[in-house]
Parts: structure tokens; C-alpha cells; sequence
């Protein structure tokens, strides 16, 4: 089978990150795209994708979630990082808007909105893809991707309305498929909705998955996103596997 791509992972937070890796490639996974929240975590995946070459491939991002532990400077010292950094690194990510009603409390939809759109603006001026997190927030970073003329973005682990999934893919975006896809059934109704040229798999490691039994996902796991993922489509997992990676090797200029 061709080898796979976990198009976002959270490598930063995996303790054991030379056997992760090692069992991912004996997994049949040839790259990792190691997504950046913060500051810290965005230092930490700039250095693992200069430890494994050719395999963790780098984005650096301002999670949603991290907005409402900062202040003013802290934001601005981020945007700096990112803005140095995304030159050198395969996309912009992790970023977006999050409507949960836990994270506004923290960090409201113009402070999420506002810092979109400049963290798009930096997409645009270095002609970097985007992996956009869009939970109960799906019209709106639609809108403000368009607005920005962001040509190349995939909305992660998509759960959202079918009316805007028709709107995103007629824009050129993608959506990516997880481990979920073995059981949620809104992630489920996206990916039989998706055309094969605009899907993609990842994990989102180290998330927890399962239902009922529950697991701490790692990179191979993006064999389950596959396995799921042709279930639905009710295509050959090889042909998937083939595709896939082409959508993402085209959207992140991955492997040559």
C-alpha cells in the first residue's frame, strides 16, 4: 500500500516521540505534519521537524484554545514567531475559531476573529496552506478564509453542515478524516459527502478515540482514519491510500 500522511498531529505532546515515529513509518506512514498552538509547542515541532527530516514535516499556529490565557503582548509575541517562522515550515496551523461555549468564555469571537484574520493575512503573504479549526464555527472561518483569498486550507476533522461543506469544497478546500470516522456519525456524513480529490487523513494525536473502549491516538492510528474513511466511501483502501496522499502532498508540497 502507498505510504500514508497524518496530516495533523500534535507530536509536541507525545512523551515517546523516536518509537512513535518508528512505528508509525513500520505503519506504512511516510509523513507527519506536526501542528503548532503556541508558542511553546510551535519551538517544539520547528525542532522535531528538524530532528526527522523527510518525515515530520512542520506548521506553526495560534490555537483558539491558547487565546484565552494571553494577554496583548503574549498574542503579539506569538504572531512574531509565527510570521518568522513561516517562511521556512510547510503551512500555517494549528488556527481558526472555536464557538464552544467553554472557550468564549475565554477568548470571544472578535479576539478569535481578529486574530484569524491576521494570522490569514501571513498565510497569504508567504502562500502557505492552512489547517483550520473550526468547531460550532464553520460559516465563519469559511467567510474569513474567502475574505482573505486563501487559495489552499483544509478544515480539520470537519463536523460541520452539510450546505457549508458544499461551499468549502467549491472553494478548493479540503476536510480531513480521523479516527472518528469509525463512529461519529456527523464526521461520518462529511466524508461520504467529500469528493475524493478533496480528502485527507490524520489523527489529531494524541486525542482520545473510541467508543466505547477509549485509546490515546498516535500517528499509525491514521491507518484507522483510512480504514474508516473507505468503509464510508465504500472504496479499496489502497486506491484511498493513493489518493490521499496525493491531495496532501499537492496541498502541503510534501514529498518532492
Amino acid at each position: 500500500m502507498p505510504g500514508l500522511v497524518d496530516t495533523h498531529a500534535h507530536l509536541d505532546e507525545i512523551e515517546d516521540i523516536d518509537s512513535t515515529l518508528k512505528k508509525a513509518v513500520q505503519a506504512g506512514v511516510e509523513a507527519v505534519i506536526g501542528m503548532g498552538q503556541d508558542l511553546t509547542s510551535n519551538q517544539k515541532i520547528v525542532e522535531l521537524a528538524g530532528r526527522y527530516p523527510g518525515l515530520v514535516y512542520a506548521a506553526v499556529g495560534l490555537h483558539p484554545w491558547a487565546l484565552g490565557n494571553m494577554d496583548e503582548s503574549a498574542i503579539e509575541e506569538n504572531i512574531a514567531f509565527i510570521k518568522g517562522h513561516l517562511p521556512s515550515v510547510c503551512a500555517l496551523g494549528e488556527v481558526g475559531l472555536d464557538y464552544d461555549k467553554r472557550v468564549l468564555k475565554g477568548a470571544g469571537k472578535e479576539l478569535q476573529q481578529n486574530v484569524l484574520r491576521r494570522l490569514l493575512q501571513l498565510a497569504l503573504e508567504f502562500d502557505k496552506p492552512v489547517s483550520l479549526h473550526s468547531r460550532y464555527a464553520w460559516k465563519d472561518c469559511l467567510q474569513l478564509a474567502k475574505e482573505a483569498g486563501i487559495k489552499r486550507l483544509v478544515f480539520h476533522w470537519y463536523t460541520g453542515f452539510s450546505s457549508t461543506l458544499s461551499e468549502l469544497i467549491e472553494a478548493g478546500y479540503y476536510i480531513s478524516a480521523t479516527p472518528a470516522a469509525e463512529y461519529h456519525d456527523e464526521h461520518r456524513r462529511a466524508i461520504r459527502e467529500a469528493p475524493l480529490e478533496r480528502l485527507l487523513l490524520e489523527t489529531d494525536c494524541p486525542v482520545f478515540y473510541g467508543r466505547p473502549d477509549r485509546y490515546r491516538s498516535q500517528p499509525s492510528d491514521v491507518l484507522r482514519s483510512l480504514k474508516a474513511a473507505a468503509q464510508i466511501k465504500g472504496i479499496d483502501e489502497k486506491d484511498l491510500s493513493v489518493q490521499t496522499t496525493l491531495n496532501a502532498s499537492a496541498l502541503f508540497k510534501l514529498l518532492g
